[in-house]
């Protein structure tokens, strides 16, 4: 299966502008991004999806794959659907990496290649959560997954309710998981979500996968030990340096 890697990388970020070009460590994050999806050998190409100009003469200075697409795109998923259009070249499939996390784990990348490797329509991943504050916390999306894999709902909310029990510390009491934003799609399914209409659910929640499941499609999550740690504010990036002192 030949599978691209598509980072992409929106420069007027309403809770942090110019995300994608902040330094980390010496070096512009959308960078950090790219070299650690360019070394998984699951990926045959990695490209850069942008619609800033700034972002695209970056990554061509460090020797990187860039596009340009419209600033009208709504959503990573619709800008890497105009990617894998606009290249010359056939892809089985499609790994949308969020450029907002520079130091993704190649297990992480492997996990949702092997997926589309077993014919996942679309596929995920999930972490077990280890603490309270996660479970409560609006911005940490939870996901429900059957016994096959298959999951059945996201949200921001604690999901499922726990009946007949305290609600402190229930993460204890159950195997809760979060959802990592981490997206694989088969080209063909890549090419038909993004033109599907919005649907209720996601419009309740502000989840683009819940569109996917009200129309029916299938995402597998693969389950990680491995943390994430994504940066949607300049307080994000102390709270890395912490991350990264303490991996």
């Amino acid at each position: 299966m030949k599978i691209a890697g598509i980072i992409p990388a929106r420069y007027d970020s309403s809770r942090f502008p110019g995300k994608p070009l902040v330094e980390i460590q010496g070096k512009p994050m959308i960078i950090h991004t790219m070299e650690n999806a360019a070394s998984s050998p699951v990926l045959a190409k990695v490209i850069v999806a942008t619609d800033d100009e700034r972002i695209k003469t970056t990554v061509e200075k460090y020797g990187g794959n860039c596009m340009l697409s419209s600033k009208s795109l709504k959503s990573g998923t619709a800008r890497c659907a105009a990617v894998l259009k606009q290249l010359n070249e056939p892809f089985d499939a499609v790994i949308n990496i969020q450029g907002d996390e520079p130091f993704i784990h190649q297990e992480h990348i492997k996990a949702v290649g092997d997926l589309l490797e077993n014919h996942a329509e679309i596929a995920t991943l999930a972490k077990k959560i280890t603490a309270d504050k996660e479970l409560q916390n609006p911005n940490v999306v939870k996901v429900v997954i059957n016994n096959l894999g298959k999951t059945l709902y996201f949200s921001r909310h604690p999901i499922p309710y726990i009946r007949n029990r305290s609600t402190e510390n229930s993460w204890q009491n159950y195997t809760f998981y979060k959802h990592i934003g981490l997206y694989g799609y088969q080209a063909k399914v890549l090419k038909n979500i993004v033109n599907l209409p919005l649907s209720d659910l996601e419009e309740a929640e502000k989840l683009e996968q819940l569109r996917w499941l009200d129309h029916n499609y299938t995402i597998y999550a693969g389950i990680t030990s491995e943390e994430s740690f994504g940066i949607d504010t300049p307080e994000d990036i102390k709270e890395l340096e912490k991350f990264l002192n303490h991996s």
